[in-house]
């Protein structure tokens, strides 16, 4: 899925640089000629990856270049567009950001899950279920959460999913509160599978879901058996 600024703006790009999980669909619409250069970055590729894209927005700016900077989902949700808005900024080159639609949005929406709902849910949380080893410590306070918000959206997790659940249990978290993994979400590969914080990590590991993927944690989630559509 694309905004139509976003559409439009790849239309004209002299080059995009471009991530990894951007649909081939959405690079063929780069007009002939326009450079397409890949600077996806998977887990565990080292920090030093970040800055050579910096660099690049910066030298084909500087050339006179129009650049599209496509990311998957929205550029401001656990997708760097914040730093590399920092970037440009301190090297004077003009930018604009354009909005686009997140994963954890699409894919709830896609399997038929409000992410709130004036029954189940007020409150929506987005959080990395990736820690980063350097700090030391969790960036995302489980148990905290736990208690402070209706529906929890999970992304990047799946390979801690099990120690995400248990640490919303020791919470508080009712240990049957509904938990959907979504895979490919919004795509013709959309996957989804269910089960509760007690039994989601072994539905998982006999479904064979791999990222890209999606946890929503919350009552919401039974909606999908009401209003999935797909």
């Amino acid at each position: 899925m694309i905004t139509l600024r976003a559409a439009e703006l790849v239309q004209k790009a002299d080059v995009i640089l471009y991530d990894r999980l951007v649909n081939k669909e959405i690079l063929a619409m780069a007009r002939d000629g326009a450079q397409k250069i890949y600077v996806g970055r998977a887990v565990g590729d080292d920090t030093t990856h970040q800055d050579a894209t910096n660099r690049l927005m910066v030298h084909h700016a500087e050339a006179g270049r129009d650049v599209v900077r496509l990311k998957g989902g929205d550029p401001t949700i656990f997708g760097r567009g914040g730093e590399e808005a920092e970037y440009l900024q301190a090297h004077k080159i003009r930018y604009e950001i354009i909005p686009g639609i997140t994963s954890g949005i699409g894919s709830a929406a896609y399997s038929g899950i409000p992410l709130t709902h004036r029954q189940y849910a007020s409150s929506v949380a987005f959080v990395t279920g990736h820690e980063d080893p350097t700090k030391g410590e969790e960036a995302v306070k489980w148990e905290a959460l736990a208690g402070s918000v209706d529906t929890i959206v999970v992304m990047m997790g799946l390979s801690r999913i099990g120690e995400i659940c248990r640490q919303l249990v020791q919470g508080g978290m009712d240990p049957k509160t509904p938990v959907a993994v979504i895979q490919n979400g919004t795509t013709p590969l959309h996957r989804m599978v269910t089960g509760d914080l007690t039994d989601i990590a072994d539905v998982v590991g006999k479904s064979g879901i791999t990222p890209p993927t999606n946890i929503i944690i919350g009552k919401v989630v039974d909606l999908s058996k009401e209003i999935g559509w797909r």
